[in-house]
Protein backbone atom coordinates (compact mmCIF):
# COMPACT_ATOMS: atom_id res chain seq x y z
CA UNK A 1 0.00 0.00 0.00
CA UNK A 2 2.75 2.13 0.61
CA UNK A 3 4.32 1.71 -2.41
CA UNK A 4 1.38 2.22 -4.08
CA UNK A 5 0.82 5.48 -2.22
CA UNK A 6 4.57 7.12 -3.75
CA UNK A 7 3.51 5.60 -7.29
CA UNK A 8 0.21 7.18 -7.51
CA UNK A 9 1.27 10.18 -6.90
CA UNK A 10 4.15 10.91 -9.34
CA UNK A 11 2.48 8.47 -12.22
CA UNK A 12 -1.09 9.38 -11.92
CA UNK A 13 -1.52 12.87 -10.78
CA UNK A 14 1.83 14.13 -12.11
CA UNK A 15 0.30 13.14 -15.60
CA UNK A 16 -2.62 14.40 -15.11
CA UNK A 17 -1.88 18.06 -13.48
CA UNK A 18 0.71 18.46 -17.07
CA UNK A 19 2.89 20.93 -15.25
CA UNK A 20 6.38 21.60 -15.10
CA UNK A 21 8.79 18.80 -15.15
CA UNK A 22 9.54 19.13 -11.22
CA UNK A 23 5.92 18.62 -10.41
CA UNK A 24 5.52 14.88 -10.34
CA UNK A 25 8.80 15.15 -8.19
CA UNK A 26 7.01 17.53 -5.77
CA UNK A 27 3.75 15.01 -5.91
CA UNK A 28 5.78 12.49 -4.79
CA UNK A 29 7.67 13.77 -1.89
CA UNK A 30 4.70 15.06 -0.41
CA UNK A 31 3.33 11.65 -0.27
CA UNK A 32 6.94 10.90 1.75
CA UNK A 33 6.11 13.56 3.69
CA UNK A 34 2.30 12.51 4.41
CA UNK A 35 3.96 9.27 5.24
CA UNK A 36 6.01 10.27 7.87
CA UNK A 37 4.41 13.16 8.98
CA UNK A 38 0.67 12.14 8.79
CA UNK A 39 -1.49 14.08 10.36
CA UNK A 40 -3.81 10.54 11.06
CA UNK A 41 -1.50 9.23 13.36
CA UNK A 42 -0.71 12.64 15.13
CA UNK A 43 2.08 13.35 12.86
CA UNK A 44 3.75 10.04 13.64
CA UNK A 45 3.73 8.21 10.66
CA UNK A 46 6.15 5.43 9.45
CA UNK A 47 9.94 5.49 7.97
CA UNK A 48 9.31 6.61 4.34
CA UNK A 49 11.06 4.09 2.44
CA UNK A 50 8.15 2.20 1.12
CA UNK A 51 6.52 5.24 0.00
CA UNK A 52 9.92 6.75 -1.92
CA UNK A 53 10.34 3.67 -3.11
CA UNK A 54 6.74 3.93 -4.88
CA UNK A 55 8.18 7.68 -5.69
CA UNK A 56 10.99 6.50 -7.41
CA UNK A 57 9.50 3.45 -8.63
CA UNK A 58 7.48 5.65 -11.17
CA UNK A 59 10.68 8.10 -11.96
CA UNK A 60 13.64 5.92 -11.69
CA UNK A 61 12.70 2.05 -11.69
CA UNK A 62 16.39 1.25 -12.41
CA UNK A 63 17.76 3.01 -9.69
CA UNK A 64 15.07 1.67 -7.98
CA UNK A 65 15.87 -2.16 -8.75
CA UNK A 66 20.14 -1.32 -8.15
CA UNK A 67 18.24 0.03 -4.64
CA UNK A 68 16.69 -3.32 -4.02
CA UNK A 69 19.61 -5.38 -4.76
CA UNK A 70 21.84 -3.60 -2.42
CA UNK A 71 19.03 -3.57 0.35
CA UNK A 72 18.53 -7.15 -0.14
CA UNK A 73 23.23 -7.68 0.16
CA UNK A 74 23.05 -4.97 3.21
CA UNK A 75 19.72 -7.14 5.14
CA UNK A 76 22.01 -10.60 4.35
CA UNK A 77 25.38 -8.96 5.28
CA UNK A 78 23.78 -6.98 8.69
CA UNK A 79 20.88 -8.47 9.40
CA UNK A 80 19.73 -5.40 10.44
CA UNK A 81 16.66 -3.85 8.54
CA UNK A 82 17.27 -0.72 9.71
CA UNK A 83 20.87 -0.39 8.32
CA UNK A 84 19.83 -1.70 5.44
CA UNK A 85 17.59 0.95 4.78
CA UNK A 86 19.64 3.90 5.41
CA UNK A 87 22.72 2.41 3.07
CA UNK A 88 20.27 2.04 0.28
CA UNK A 89 18.77 5.98 0.58
CA UNK A 90 22.31 7.19 1.39
CA UNK A 91 23.17 4.97 -1.64
CA UNK A 92 20.40 5.92 -3.93
CA UNK A 93 20.94 9.52 -5.04
CA UNK A 94 24.34 7.60 -6.98
CA UNK A 95 22.11 4.94 -8.67
CA UNK A 96 19.55 8.00 -9.98
CA UNK A 97 22.29 9.74 -10.97
CA UNK A 98 23.91 6.81 -13.18
CA UNK A 99 20.14 5.31 -14.52
CA UNK A 100 18.75 9.16 -14.87
CA UNK A 101 21.24 11.80 -15.97
CA UNK A 102 19.31 13.96 -17.48
CA UNK A 103 16.57 13.86 -14.63
CA UNK A 104 18.07 16.83 -12.10
CA UNK A 105 15.04 17.34 -10.22
CA UNK A 106 15.05 13.32 -9.47
CA UNK A 107 18.48 13.49 -8.53
CA UNK A 108 17.67 16.45 -5.86
CA UNK A 109 14.52 14.50 -4.78
CA UNK A 110 16.60 11.31 -4.28
CA UNK A 111 19.00 13.90 -1.84
CA UNK A 112 16.58 15.66 0.28
CA UNK A 113 14.24 11.97 0.65
CA UNK A 114 17.43 10.22 1.55
CA UNK A 115 18.33 12.74 4.46
CA UNK A 116 14.93 13.07 5.30
CA UNK A 117 14.56 8.89 5.77
CA UNK A 118 17.81 9.11 7.49
CA UNK A 119 16.47 11.94 10.12
CA UNK A 120 13.45 9.42 10.81
CA UNK A 121 15.61 6.33 11.75
CA UNK A 122 17.26 8.30 14.13
CA UNK A 123 16.07 6.40 17.34
CA UNK A 124 17.39 3.24 15.13
CA UNK A 125 20.68 5.02 15.10
CA UNK A 126 20.30 5.86 18.55
CA UNK A 127 19.71 1.55 19.00
CA UNK A 128 22.40 -0.03 16.82
CA UNK A 129 25.00 2.79 18.72
CA UNK A 130 23.82 1.07 22.16
CA UNK A 131 23.54 -2.47 20.75
CA UNK A 132 19.71 -3.03 21.42
CA UNK A 133 18.23 -2.70 17.87
CA UNK A 134 16.21 -5.76 16.69
CA UNK A 135 18.09 -8.20 14.31
CA UNK A 136 16.18 -9.82 11.60
CA UNK A 137 18.77 -12.58 11.12
CA UNK A 138 18.82 -14.05 7.78
CA UNK A 139 21.37 -16.06 7.46
CA UNK A 140 23.86 -18.18 10.66
CA UNK A 141 21.85 -17.42 13.46
CA UNK A 142 19.90 -20.67 14.99
CA UNK A 143 21.96 -21.48 18.23
CA UNK A 144 20.70 -22.15 21.50
CA UNK A 145 17.72 -23.30 22.57
CA UNK A 146 13.95 -23.18 21.25
CA UNK A 147 14.48 -26.32 18.82
CA UNK A 148 16.15 -26.44 15.59
CA UNK A 149 18.62 -24.10 15.09
CA UNK A 150 19.80 -25.09 11.70
CA UNK A 151 19.63 -21.28 10.78
CA UNK A 152 18.72 -21.54 7.18
CA UNK A 153 15.26 -19.65 8.14
CA UNK A 154 14.43 -16.01 8.53
CA UNK A 155 14.00 -15.00 12.51
CA UNK A 156 13.19 -11.95 13.86
CA UNK A 157 14.76 -11.64 16.94
CA UNK A 158 14.51 -9.19 19.97
CA UNK A 159 17.98 -10.00 21.44
CA UNK A 160 20.36 -7.18 21.35
CA UNK A 161 23.31 -8.39 19.02
CA UNK A 162 26.80 -6.16 19.27
CA UNK A 163 29.04 -7.80 17.36
CA UNK A 164 29.29 -9.90 13.63
CA UNK A 165 28.47 -13.13 15.05
CA UNK A 166 25.82 -13.73 17.35
CA UNK A 167 25.97 -16.97 19.13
Amino acid sequence: MDIAKGAAAVALLGAWARGPTWLPVALGAAAVLGHIYSPFVRFRGGKGVATAGGMFLALAPLAVLIALLVWGITLWLTGFVSVSSIVTVLTFPVWVRLTEPDASSAFWASVAVALLIVFAHRDNIKRLAAGTENRFRTRGGGGGGGGGGGGDGVVLSDRPTVGPSDP
